[in-house]
């Protein structure tokens, strides 16, 4: 069985952090697919290609929690970081509840952003 190629998607309704994340990959020599909204990732395919989600909590009409659930319901197995700006208690338990390979709180460093990645491609297997 082949590995899947290491593309990460993210979802964030932010395009200067969605433009800094595909950067930040691009120069570890990671490919990204990026998308502004949950509803335009689940109208790709790309969860059936991606090694792992990065994925915000707080998003327009869909918010994080809820496109993981759709994913969960659908049986994808895709491990999820989830990131927020809006950091506390109740939504790291949600996220922990939800399954998450990690929870990042907004800024984050380079360097958590790429342990949490190869956490989750590694879980993957």
């Amino acid at each position: 069985m082949q590995a899947k190629p290491l593309i990460v998607a993210v979802v964030d309704d932010d395009p200067s952090l969605l433009k800094g994340i595909q950067r930040l990959l691009s120069a570890q020599g990671i490919a990204s697919e990026v998308f502004a909204s949950a509803e335009a990732f689940l109208s790709s395919s790309a969860a059936s290609r991606v090694a792992c989600l990065v994925l915000d909590i707080q998003l327009g009409a869909m918010n994080g929690f809820e496109l993981q659930r759709q994913l969960a319901d659908s049986g994808s197995k895709i491990p999820i970081i989830f990131m927020t700006a809006f950091d506390n208690e109740a939504t790291h338990l949600l996220a922990v509840e939800a399954g998450c390979t990690a929870y990042l709180h907004k800024p984050f460093s380079a360097r958590l952003f790429f342990d949490a990645i190869e956490r989750a491609v590694a879980n993957s297997g």
